[in-house]
């Protein structure tokens, strides 16, 4: 299911809380970017197709990462890339984008980037995984 960007962008904001849909765009640009290093081949290109297009070429064209980061690595750069950010709130900014990006997949594409990313990217999607 393809969402419409305007209905992404609603999804993050809500979900992140945000005062503007400029903030939400940000968080979304930033998560994007990162995970898009993360993914490789068919399982980026099945999620890129899932996003609205200038998300889709975001995560097509990611920022570079020599290795996959760990979940807490991965907040620490999103709070690296977002101006003010700290920690707490880069967590709720992953979160909030992927949790959206979670509710595009289906479940079997869920769970081929699952298999792509370090253990406790479950978590910041918002499916846990039974260990």
């Amino acid at each position: 299911m393809t969402l419409r960007r305007e209905a992404f962008l609603a999804h993050v904001k809500e979900r992140g809380e945000y005062d503007t849909p400029e903030e939400a765009e940000r968080a979304a640009q930033v998560v994007l970017a990162l995970l898009g290093a993360h993914l490789v081949g068919e399982v980026r290109s099945r999620l890129a197709a899932r996003l609205p297009d200038g998300f889709a070429l975001i995560l097509l064209n990611p920022l570079q990462s020599t290795e996959p980061l760990p979940p807490e690595r991965f907040v620490r750069a999103t709070a690296a890339w977002i101006e003010g950010a700290t920690e707490q709130t880069a967590t709720w900014d992953v979160s909030a984008v992927l949790s959206t990006v979670a509710d595009t997949a289906d479940e079997d594409l869920m769970d081929q980037i699952l298999l792509q990313l370090p253990i406790g990217y479950d978590l910041l999607f918002g499916r846990p995984q039974p260990t």
